[in-house]
């Protein structure tokens, strides 16, 4: 038999690869005038089945695009929870940062497999403080500290032995002072608009309900899977 032969019987076959949700599904009656609110619900809901530490329940992919389009996206961590936005944090030099100065707009998707549950979120973004950037920056351990000081994070390095060196000399300077936070790191905030909730059921016919900001506060419907 042909190695072509082989390889073409090894491969995945991607259309088989499926998932039947089981779940009680959305109950309309249940969900909160507040979609931040009802996040909140949905994200303890999430964390407390957590299935190992190994999940990280406040990863969400981030998407941002540029002046003309260009779309790009990352994992980034759900840093904090406000009334009505949620907040990350980064290298503001980063392309993400970049483009959020050209484009102050992103969306973001968080995704609970274990509970069948999916939330996206689209709105404006902002910076945040700088109280709220060095208040959160120095109570990240020490190492991530001297890591976002010294890396210049999306830009091109000769090598990871040139970044490891950078973080040692900065440590060994600052003995033992605290880092400074860096002029280019600090926070954002999501202010959405636009809030979906997602669950899973049997035979793709899924519950997708959907808030939008308007005038008079939230207004909620229910969309077709």
């Amino acid at each position: 038999m042909s190695k072509k032969s082989n390889d073409s019987k090894s491969r995945m076959d991607f259309q088989a690869l499926r998932k039947e949700y089981q779940t009680d599904g959305i109950d309309d009656e249940r969900l909160l005038d507040n979609p931040i609110e009802q996040f909140r619900v949905w994200f303890d809901a999430a964390v407390a089945a957590s299935p190992g530490e190994w999940f990280e329940p406040n990863a969400m992919t981030l998407a941002t695009a540029d002046s003309s389009g260009a779309v790009t996206a990352r994992i980034v961590l759900l840093k904090g929870l406000g009334e009505g936005s949620i907040r990350f944090f980064t290298n503001y030099e980063s392309t993400k940062g970049q483009q959020l100065s050209n484009n102050p707009a992103a969306a973001v998707v968080f995704n609970w497999p274990h509970q069948g549950r999916q939330v996206r979120m689209e709105g404006s973004v902002t910076r945040t403080s700088h109280h709220i950037s060095e208040t959160y920056f120095h109570s990240r351990p020490r190492g991530a500290q001297l890591g976002a000081a010294v890396s210049r994070q999306s830009s091109v390095i000769q090598s990871r032995q040139q970044l490891q060196e950078a973080r040692d000399r900065l440590d060994r300077e600052l003995g033992d002072q605290p880092v400074p936070l860096p002029a280019n790191w600090g926070g954002y905030q999501l202010v959405p608009t636009k809030v979906e909730f997602w669950q899973g059921r049997l035979d793709r016919l899924h519950d997708r309900l959907i808030y939008l900001a308007g005038d008079d506060g939230w207004q909620r419907f229910r969309i077709s899977p």
